[in-house]
């Protein structure tokens, strides 16, 4: 991977800029983003005490748009979050995720609101399982409903993120994706785009690298979860959203294709996922 690597145009679909690690220097960042040839981000809420401030970027910043949903461990009960406060899922509605998603509804309203989500499935953490499952397929059914892209989180739960995927077919992406090169070939052909990050950079990401080789770049987005998950060969530190030019260099590499077109090819896709063409 080169020390110098390619940039632009960069199309982050899945960013986190109102999470606190950003709190010092949030605006002064994202000033600095269309210089380092960032040219959209979707910006990701987890519930409804962060889609006021994912929708206040999304209206500072023409390039910027925000998905709105609950995440799976906004779900996690009020004792099992460590030294973090639970979230307005638990601390204001109770756990009543349908009152919550009620709350959350004139948001879609608004242009800049482009997908559902961040939402799925999370079965690493203790979140109450049916909980979590009635959850996402009341999410989906919304993203049908808006006929908006639905945004999915899908974190050691491929079986039944895949089921309900398979009821529903909705459109949308599958963030972070770490499943086989084969369920991304099904999961293309009925209209789910691979979402792929800093972890497919890493040491070791061997289906990362199967996914890249066997699906075409049409099917394929760049992304970060920052402020997480910063490529090869930053891995560790504060990712943001110029750190994509690593990941399209890597996947420019591995296709052996100019970077350029790694970029212009993802962000072209990313425009029509969230029907901004």
């Amino acid at each position: 991977m080169s020390v110098y690597p390619s940039a632009g145009p960069i199309f982050d679909t899945h960013a986190h800029y109102s999470s606190g690690a950003f709190n010092a220097d949030r605006y002064d960042l994202m000033d600095s983003l269309p210089a380092k040839g960032v040219v959209g981000i979707c910006e990701q809420a987890t519930h409804s005490g962060d889609a006021p401030r994912c929708l206040e970027l999304a209206h500072r910043y023409p390039w910027v748009y925000a998905a709105i949903g609950i995440h799976p461990e906004s779900l996690l009960p009020a004792d099992r979050c460590g030294d973090q406060p639970p979230a307005p899922t638990i601390s204001v509605y109770g756990g009543d995720w349908a009152a919550e998603m009620r709350a959350l509804a004139p948001y879609y309203d608004d242009p800049k609101v482009v997908a559902v989500g961040e939402c799925g499935l999370d079965y690493h953490w203790p979140v109450p399982k049916d909980a979590q499952l009635a959850l996402f397929e009341a999410e989906i059914r919304l993203a049908l409903e808006l006929d908006k892209p639905i945004v999915v989180h899908d974190r050691e739960a491929h079986a039944d993120v895949y089921a309900l995927l398979k009821k529903y077919q909705p459109k949308g992406i599958l963030h972070c994706y770490s499943g086989s090169a084969e369920d991304a070939l099904w999961l293309v052909k009925q209209g789910i785009r691979v979402g792929l990050g800093g972890a497919a950079t890493f040491r070791g990401a061997k289906r990362a690298a199967k996914v890249i080789d066997a699906l075409p770049l049409d099917a394929l987005l760049l992304e970060t979860d920052c402020p997480y998950m910063a490529p090869e060969p930053v891995r560790g530190t504060r990712c943001d959203s110029s750190l994509i030019a690593y990941v399209g260099d890597y996947i420019a590499q591995r296709k052996g294709v100019a970077p350029e077109e790694v970029f212009a090819r993802t962000a072209a896709n990313a425009r029509q996922v969230f029907g901004l063409d």
